[in-house]
């Protein structure tokens, strides 16, 4: 390889795609389901850092980026949680258990687990498909939770039927000794006793202390008020992780297509903070 730096979130390895046979499917919504993949010999394709993200290959049909969702302490397989929009996903919506799929990676930057977030108290806010991305983090704080501080995590969506991964969360988080869930859905809907409202209102109302590490993801919209709501509440933007992971294209800097300003969000990202996101031209 050259002297530059446009490899550092990869390597050769990176660039060859790995056949994954898919052993489990999960439908979590009515348009997102999670896949379970191992590698054809059993495992992992490879190992991840939370945060990161994979190209998965349909020959014929087309390529995309997705985060791994499944956390690196998962040592038996791994997993996405894939969102209905679009040819590709059309396709993988369609797969069954027993196909076989080609995954490149892993790609990008992680969550700072290992150094910044480590012994803080944290705060995880999702919403819709945004939870996916974060889910690794979370998995991965609970699996290593002598390293953190308190967890809380606010996570939204349009309906209690687009809740992604809710039995996880109800079983395992709600359980977790430190963890605090705390969920909402936009409109009233029958059968649904918890909180109802949009995911900035629902923090205004939470008051949480400005004592933690933020890490958000979901709708741009959402970021929007929630950044507002948490520098109201005394956070700086220092304190806020996001990923930009919807930005990413070829992973590796070189098609040009991820670019915002002088960084590229395939090597110099996805994960940002928002002092950094700050000092980008706002086209993101």
């Amino acid at each position: 390889m050259c002297d530059c730096d446009c490899h550092k979130n990869y390597n050769l390895d990176t660039l060859i795609p790995s056949v994954g046979v898919i052993t489990d499917i999960k439908e979590q919504t009515p348009d997102v389901k999670t896949f379970r993949v191992n590698a054809l010999e059993g495992g992992k394709l490879f190992e991840h850092k939370p945060g990161q993200c994979a190209m998965l290959c349909a020959p014929g049909v087309s390529e995309g980026m997705f985060s791994i969702t499944s956390s690196p302490t998962n040592k038996e397989y791994q997993e996405f949680s894939i969102k209905r929009c679009g040819q590709l996903t059309e396709y993988l919506h369609s797969l069954k258990v027993g196909d076989q799929i080609t995954v490149r990676g892993p790609y990008g930057n992680n969550f700072p687990v290992d150094t910044e977030l480590k012994g803080k108290n944290l705060l995880f806010i999702a919403g819709g498909i945004g939870l996916a991305p974060l889910r690794s983090v979370i998995n991965y704080v609970i699996d290593n939770r002598q390293d953190y501080g308190t967890v809380d995590i606010l996570y939204g969506s349009r309906s209690a039927d687009d809740l992604v991964g809710l039995d996880e969360i109800q079983n395992v988080w709600m359980n977790t000794p430190g963890i605090n869930v705390h969920l909402t859905i936009d409109r009233e809907q029958e059968g649904w006793d918890g909180h109802v409202g949009f995911v900035p209102s629902y923090l205004r109302e939470l008051e949480f202390s400005n004592d933690k590490t933020v890490l958000v993801c979901g709708p741009p919209i959402m970021i929007k008020f929630v950044l507002q709501g948490l520098q109201e509440m005394g956070f700086t933007k220092e304190q806020v992780y996001t990923t930009l992971e919807l930005r990413m294209k070829c992973g590796v800097g070189k098609c040009g297509r991820c670019n915002i300003g002088s960084k590229y969000v395939c090597k110099d990202g996805p994960v940002f903070r928002f002092d950094e996101i700050d000092e980008l031209p706002n086209e993101y």
